[in-house]
């Protein structure tokens, strides 16, 4: 009588405990039907807790969304550590002027990637190469001696 009964829904254990429906799933939404792949992703960085992970990779995946095109042209994140980010500009001028946009970039960043991923941005204008550390490294004056 009771496998009789239309719309009732037979379920069998798994061996890790779960129920698990058997038959057609019907016309209705059903655990059983396809997921859309972002929704899959979204739970599942959700259920392992890689939602800080995430947040900052976006930093440096969608930099040109994050901060837009003409920023972005002009600077790249170099490293995200404790909520503090590293940002090297181009030149010295562009350095000057990302630390002038620093309260508006960090809330462009938390519109876009979410609250307290940065809290701090150090700013660095282009590296210039150093005489005076590295592997091949002669006492001296430097390349100054050798000029002129």
């Amino acid at each position: 009588r009771q496998a009789a009964t239309p719309g009732r829904r037979r379920s069998a254990v798994r061996g890790d405990g779960e129920r698990r429906l058997r038959g057609y799933s019907g016309p209705g939404p059903d655990p059983r039907d396809p997921q859309l792949l972002g929704a899959v992703l979204e739970k599942l960085v959700k259920a392992r807790g890689w939602q800080q992970p995430a947040a900052e990779a976006t930093v440096f995946g969608a930099w040109e969304r994050v901060v837009g095109p003409e920023v972005a042209q002009h600077s790249r994140p170099v490293k995200l550590e404790n909520g503090e980010l590293t940002v090297e500009a181009r030149s010295t001028a562009w350095a000057t002027q990302l630390r002038l946009l620093a309260s508006s970039l960090l809330q462009q960043i938390a519109r876009e990637v979410g609250h307290n991923v940065v809290r701090k941005l150090h700013i660095h204008g282009p590296a210039a190469p150093s005489w005076s550390r590295g592997p091949r490294r002669v006492r001296g004056r430097g390349p100054r001696d050798t000029y002129g």
